[in-house]
């Protein structure tokens, strides 16, 4: 008998359109990789052997080297710090978080210094490592970050995210170019871009770390590709700091089968349901006043989906876009759009994850908040006033399903 995890243990339903966001669970798993999940889980393996296997596969679909399936992107960070400190041997793995002895310096762009959760600096310093910030955080000069390297330099990070600041910071390839003329090498966040894979690897990136559980849908796990030997080094954390990150059997064969789909090509015919979807709730909105709904692409985000940019204009709407997108969520279901905009007077809609039937309802309860009483929705705007979007992320601290009984 099948069961509801929403009724077992009394969670609101969440319909999610924001995308891949770690906080509402990522992405929906592939029924192939959850199928690969079952079979592996009363099963044993060799996991050294589990895991060659997984490196085969990445480095096949990336151009790479060789490859590692890690617990998630963020430990994939710090474990390929590690790996650049450490290499394979056994004593300096032991001995970190403790880098006495070791280079332990890794340089980054200050422009991208993103916090994706946590902040990517905090994953560099989980694994002993010293952050060196370079240039400010409207620009980069080349020159400045050539002379940025010391004799303690042990690797350099670029962060790929719509996050980073987009202007005025290096681009990839001359950041490759000038670490490498240092003999540094480069690891690359890639999180949530995993399309760009293969194409940062040809760039010349010596470790490259992306999610497995995002665009890949895969369970929760992390992808990362590179050199061998760093890829090796990072794999023999495992036997150190990495032991807390290591990720089970059922976990890599779900991330095999899913990395398996994503290479047969079902992305494109997902990608034309989803423009449909999002083309249909631009039209149901079209006569709602102070709404305007339109199709866009991403921009800065460099993946490839079509989302719907529903733009709010409080004199005939009645609200902000930052109320809309709080009333969305307080609903029961509860609607999680992609609000980083929302100070701005826009959120968008993913698809993504979302369902036809989830997409209309999404379009009636925008129209059904809209047609409030303006007084109800001034009391919301009032009550949002003054607040950002970082200020409405920042609210999650509160931890308020901790100390209540809801």
């Amino acid at each position: 008998m099948s069961r509801d995890p929403y009724e077992d243990y009394h969670l609101r339903r969440v319909v999610n359109a924001s995308g891949t966001l770690t906080a509402y669970g990522q992405s929906v798993i592939l029924p192939a990789a959850v199928e690969a999940m079952a079979a592996a889980a009363p099963l044993f393996f060799e996991m050294d052997q589990l895991h060659g296997r997984a490196s085969q596969l990445i480095a096949r679909l990336s151009g790479a080297e060789a490859g590692f399936v890690t617990s998630c992107a963020a430990a994939g960070l710090t474990l390929g710090v590690a790996a650049c400190m450490t290499g394979t041997d056994p004593g300096q793995i032991a001995q970190l978080p403790d880098t006495s002895g070791m280079k332990d310096e890794v340089l980054i762009q200050l422009g991208h210094c993103v916090d994706y959760g946590a902040p990517v600096t905090q994953g560099i310093r989980l694994a002993g490592a010293k952050v060196k910030t370079v240039g400010t955080v409207n620009g980069t000069a080349r020159r400045l970050f050539d002379a940025s390297f010391s004799p303690q330099t042990v690797a350099a990070m670029y962060v790929v995210s719509h996050h980073t600041v987009q202007y005025g910071q290096l681009p990839l390839e001359a950041f490759v170019d000038t670490a490498h003329a240092h003999g540094v090498p480069v690891i690359v966040d890639l999180a949530a871009e995993e399309h760009m894979l293969p194409q940062v690897i040809a760039a010349g990136a010596d470790l490259v770390i992306c999610s497995g559980h995002k665009h890949f849908r895969g369970p929760t796990s992390g992808v990362m590709a590179g050199r061998r030997d760093l890829i090796q080094a990072a794999y023999a954390q495992n036997r150190g700091i990495g032991r807390g990150m290591k990720i089970g059997k059922e976990g890599i064969i779900g991330l095999m089968a899913a990395l398996e789909a994503w290479d047969s090509g079902y992305v494109q015919a997902q990608q034309e349901a989803e423009k449909a979807r999002v083309l249909r709730f631009v039209a149901r909105l079209r006569d709602v006043a102070g709404v305007t709904a339109e199709v866009v692409w991403p921009a800065p985000d460099p993946f490839p989906i079509m989302r719907a940019k529903v733009s709010v204009d409080p004199a005939h709407a009645g609200l902000t876009a930052m109320a809309l997108s709080v009333l969305l969520a307080e609903g029961d279901p509860t609607v999680k759009t992609r609000g980083h905009h929302v100070d701005e007077g826009y959120f968008l809609i993913d698809p993504l994850n979302l369902t036809d039937a989830e997409m209309d309802f999404i379009a009636a309860r925008i129209v059904a908040i809209v047609a409030q009483p303006p007084q109800e929705k001034a009391a919301v705007v009032a009550r949002l006033a003054g607040l950002s979007a970082a200020d409405l992320w920042a609210r999650q601290d509160d931890w308020p399903y901790f100390h209540s009984g809801d």
